[in-house]
């Protein structure tokens, strides 16, 4: 085994209304809309990326939203759960920041170094603000919504649901190069690099799990790091050897991408740090306009009569005017 994820991407979920969408998780967690283009797979719909302010890898919650999707089922072969790093100290002033835009959530203790915030998004997908003990250097997005003392660092951690772990844990260790931190009870916590928030996967073993049922409210996938496409290559030979089923190299624009399923049933991608979403419109302008790649572009009129019209909090873009 010779390639190494450096931890993780970004998690792709599937969600409801757009404005809702972009409401919630720009107002409500605080991040920003680093890029408003479709599913290059289903022109149709939007594909909505949040991260921090130059959506970094391992900061980045994507979203395929549809209006009236039919509501999902978490499960088994799922991320189940997807966890955000704040600050220690902060879950108190998230709570009540919740709780005055209506959502409910609880603080919980996993362990003695780690306190949770659970939640659902308006459409039910299942959501942690995890502060830990461990610190957590990445800047914040700088938003109007939620001071940067409190504010949303990256991605945490993703939680997989699996009936048996043994297979999930193989691949995670001997093909994308982690290491298992700790087993306790049906929890297995496998980490990246030195297992900074970020860099994190925890598997729950449950055989009595119903299927999961990939629809609204569901995560669709989760991506793993890995810095250039001559990297990916050799990942992907390494993970075909290894007898995974892995797509050909997609490009997606802001990276490429390939995907295979892991022995859990959880969809996994490897996808580039580059090159970044700054490619096509200025930083300061990132999320304003929606973008499409070359290919897609002769049907850019058909395309925008298809996706409904979204309004950007002006806090999005604060100083691109």
């Amino acid at each position: 085994m010779t390639a190494q994820t450096s931890g993780l991407h970004h998690v792709t979920a599937i969600g409801g209304a757009p404005q809702r969408n972009v409401d919630f998780y720009i107002r409500g967690l605080g991040l920003r809309l680093v890029k408003k283009t479709v599913n290059f797979d289903d022109p149709g719909t939007y594909h909505l990326y949040y991260g921090d302010e130059a959506g970094q890898p391992g900061s980045l919650m994507t979203f395929f939203p549809w209006t009236g999707v039919r509501p999902g089922r978490i499960g088994a072969g799922q991320s189940t759960t997807t966890a955000f790093s704040v600050p220690a100290g902060s879950l108190g002033w998230w709570s009540d920041h919740f709780a005055a835009l209506g959502a409910a959530s609880e603080i919980t203790t996993r362990s003695s170094d780690e306190e949770r915030l659970s939640l659902r998004d308006p459409d039910g997908l299942q959501l942690d603000l995890v502060a830990s003990s461990t610190e957590d250097p990445r800047d914040p997005w700088d938003s109007a919504s939620v001071p940067a003392q409190y504010a949303v660092r990256g991605q945490h951690s993703s939680v997989l649901t699996v009936r048996s772990p043994e297979g999930t844990v193989r691949l995670l260790t001997e093909d994308l190069g982690m290491h298992v931190v700790s087993e306790t009870g049906n929890h297995i916590r496998v980490a990246a690099g030195d297992g900074r928030p970020g860099n994190i996967v925890d598997i729950i073993a449950d055989p009595t799990a119903e299927d999961g049922l990939t629809a609204g409210g569901t995560v669709h996938h989760i991506a793993f790091r890995v810095p250039d496409g001559e990297t990916q290559l050799l990942w992907r030979e390494q993970l075909v050897d290894s007898g995974y089923d892995v797509t050909a190299v997609l490009d997606r624009q802001y990276f490429t991408s390939i995907y295979f399923r892991e022995p859990g049933g959880v969809l996994f991608e490897i996808a580039t740090d580059t090159p970044g979403f700054n490619i096509d419109e200025p930083l300061l302008e990132l999320g304003r306009s929606l973008k499409l790649p070359p290919w897609l572009e002769p049907s850019r009129e058909q395309i925008e009569h298809a996706v409904a019209p979204l309004a950007l909090p002006e806090e999005n873009n604060p100083s691109a005017d």
